[in-house]
């Protein structure tokens, strides 16, 4: 089984290109590669799951939607970075989260890193 290891950067509501970078990881998921999920930068904003998508205001579907279907593609605990605990947004999560020390080694364990 293949690993990937999918480090998230770009904010909630920023750009399609979330909502696609999240689907591809769950396409992944779906069909035999062990996935795990990094969020860091401004994908933690991702963490943020009470948010209702309002097509005036919003001009794509809200990413962190996706985020909370992860435990059905075996996608949990979504990974964060230590340094990054005390943010807001991951001390409101309402999802499983695992803290991690983003090492070379720990990427050299992945077969494929992917970067969006």
């Amino acid at each position: 089984m293949k690993t990937v290891l999918v480090v998230l950067t770009q904010a909630n509501l920023t750009s399609l290109q979330v909502n696609e970078s999240l689907s591809a990881s769950m396409v992944l998921a779906t069909f035999g590669c062990a996935v795990k999920i990094l969020l860091v930068d401004g994908a933690l904003s991702l963490l943020k799951s009470e948010m209702t998508f309002d097509q005036l205001q919003h001009a794509f579907k809200i990413a962190s939607n996706m985020v909370d279907s992860f435990e059905f593609y075996d996608l949990s605990p979504i990974w964060v970075e230590r340094k990054n605990q005390n943010s807001a947004f991951v001390q409101a999560a309402e999802q499983d989260i695992e803290f991690i020390e983003l090492t070379p080694d720990l990427i050299r364990s992945f077969d494929h890193v992917l970067y969006w």
